[in-house]
C-alpha cells in the first residue's frame, strides 16, 4: 500500500511557544489512522500544521511532492479537507448553501448536484432540513453537515478533529458508520483525532498516541487497542 501523506521531522509553533517536537507518521492510502492523546497533547496543532495554518518546519508529502510552504487553499484544492472542532459551519446559511459551498472549487454542475443528493443519502436529516439555516440544527446534525460539506469537494485525504465532541452516542455511532463507509467506497484516506480511543480504534487501521507533542506509541489499531498497558497509561480505558 502506498503512502498519500507522508510526515517528517514536524515541529509546530505558535509565537515563540514550541507545540510539536519532531512527529514521524505516515497515512497509507485508502487507510483510517487515529491520532489519540489527552487535552493540549498536540493533536488539534497536527492537523493544522498538515494544511499550513500554524508554523511549521519539517517536511509533509502528499503524492510524494512537498506541501509544507503551500497556502491552505492551496492544500486543498490538492484534495486535502478538514473538518475541525466544533464544526465550522456557515450558520447564517441553510443546509444546501452549506454543500455548495463545500464544492466552491469544483466546476462540474451535474456532479454537483448529484453529490448533494448522495450526502442526503448518507445523512437523510440533511435532506429534511435542507432549507434550514445551519446555526438553527442540533449539534449532531451540524457535525453531520460539516462531514457532509467537506464530502462535497470530493477529497482523497480526509481530516477530521474530534467528531464526537459533544454529541450523543447514538449520533456518534452514526457519523463514524458514514466514515467507514466513504472509506470503504470512496477509498478516502481518513485522518481522525478523537479523544473517544476506544471507537477511533474500531474504526481505524493505524493508531499513533501523542503526548505534549510527542508520539510515545504507534502501531497496528488492533494492537493498540488490546494493550492493556498502553490504553490505561495513554488512552485512560
Amino acid at each position: 500500500m502506498t503512502a498519500s501523506l507522508n510526515v517528517r521531522d514536524l515541529r509546530a509553533y505558535y509565537g515563540q511557544v514550541q507545540a510539536l517536537h519532531g512527529l514521524n507518521f505516515s497515512l497509507e492510502e485508502g487507510s483510517v489512522t487515529t491520532l489519540l492523546g489527552a487535552n493540549g497533547a498536540g493533536k488539534t496543532t497536527t492537523l493544522r500544521a498538515i494544511c499550513n495554518m500554524v508554523r511549521t518546519t519539517g517536511t509533509i508529502e502528499f503524492d510524494g511532492k512537498p506541501i509544507t510552504h503551500m497556502s491552505t487553499e492551496h492544500i486543498v484544492k490538492l484534495g486535502i479537507a478538514q473538518v475541525p472542532q466544533g464544526r465550522g459551519t456557515f450558520t447564517r446559511m441553510n443546509v444546501e448553501e452549506n454543500l455548495q459551498l463545500g464544492a466552491i472549487t469544483r466546476g462540474d454542475k451535474a456532479g454537483i448536484a448529484s453529490d448533494i443528493e448522495r450526502m442526503y443519502a448518507l445523512f437523510p436529516v440533511l435532506k429534511q432540513r435542507r432549507t434550514q439555516q445551519a446555526g438553527l440544527l442540533s449539534g449532531g446534525e451540524q457535525q453531520m453537515l460539516a462531514v457532509a460539506r467537506a464530502l462535497m469537494l470530493r477529497p482523497r485525504v480526509l481530516l477530521l478533529d474530534e467528531p464526537s465532541f459533544g454529541l450523543a452516542p447514538l449520533v456518534v455511532r452514526d457519523v463514524f458508520k458514514v466514515l467507514e463507509q466513504i472509506n470503504r467506497d470512496d477509498k478516502v484516506t481518513i485522518l481522525v483525532v478523537e479523544q473517544n480511543a476506544q471507537l477511533a480504534l474500531e474504526l481505524a487501521d493505524q493508531a499513533y498516541v501523542i503526548e505534549t507533542g510527542e508520539i510515545v506509541q504507534s502501531g497496528p489499531a488492533a494492537e493498540i487497542a488490546s494493550n492493556e498497558d498502553i490504553r490505561k497509561s495513554y488512552l485512560g480505558y
